[in-house]
């Protein structure tokens, strides 16, 4: 198993307010988180980087080597409970926090399976040379009236409302994450990514750089740079695993 990742604050932040992690459990287990942080100068960067922290001590803490499925599950679900409380506890305690939150993202790798777990619309996504797939599904507006068939994938791509995610972690007392499930084929990568990223990045550029580009080393550095190279409004970040 190998992994990169990069964080940039882009074109026209001058503070990177996304955060991510990789932890290494044990030989065969690898956690990878990233966030996205909002509530503005002040506050979101505290969001997504105490979420990061807190999302991975409580798995560090509670991991076992062998910990069947269904545990691991609700392992991960408790770590995200956990880290919504802390982020919205900290918010809720100090003004200049009033209002941040942060997305998440987060696979749990073991061997040939991995579990993702997601609030907001920082993305998951599986690359093989056949083709790229969204594991995750967005927490957002367009998300919805795309389910109600109001906008087709194409027209949410340039709709104003595209950026208003409907949860989030720490802006109320409780949120539900969703969580997935998938058998990884040998040479899969997974790409874990902010919506800086995926707004300016097409799953078929995705594809081209981390199936058929000169170096795995180098790719996520290069999907960064695509992002840049078109004005990058907002920070972006990706960590990719390959089995």
């Amino acid at each position: 198993m190998q992994y990169w990742g990069i964080s940039d604050p882009g074109c026209v932040r001058t503070q990177n307010q996304d955060t991510y992690q990789f932890e290494v459990l044990d030989r065969n287990t690898l956690l990878c988180v990233v966030c996205d942080g909002m509530g503005g100068a002040k506050s979101g960067n505290v969001a997504s980087t105490l979420a990061v922290d807190v999302f991975v001590q409580e798995v560090k803490r509670t991991w076992t080597s062998g910990m069947d499925p269904e545990k691991a599950d609700q392992m991960l679900m408790n770590a995200i409970k956990l880290t919504n409380f802390t982020v919205h506890d900290q918010a809720q305690q100090f003004e200049e926090f009033t209002g941040m939150g942060t997305t998440l993202v987060a696979a749990l790798v073991r061997g040939k399976f991995v579990t993702i777990v997601n609030v907001g619309d920082s993305r998951a996504y599986s690359i093989k040379e056949d083709g790229v797939r969204q594991l995750t599904t967005d927490h957002s507006l367009v998300q919805m009236m795309i389910s109600r068939g109001e906008l087709t994938p194409e027209q949410a791509r340039f709709y104003p409302g595209k950026n208003l995610i409907t949860r989030a972690i720490g802006t109320e007392s409780f949120v539900e994450c969703d969580v997935f499930h998938r058998r990884l084929e040998k040479e899969e990568c997974l790409l874990l990514c902010t919506d800086g990223l995926s707004n300016l990045v097409d799953e078929q550029e995705m594809l081209f750089e981390v199936v058929h580009g000169s170096n795995k080393d180098s790719s996520c550095e290069r999907l960064v740079e695509i992002a840049k190279n078109r004005g990058a409004p907002d920070n972006v970040t990706c960590a990719l695993i390959r089995i």
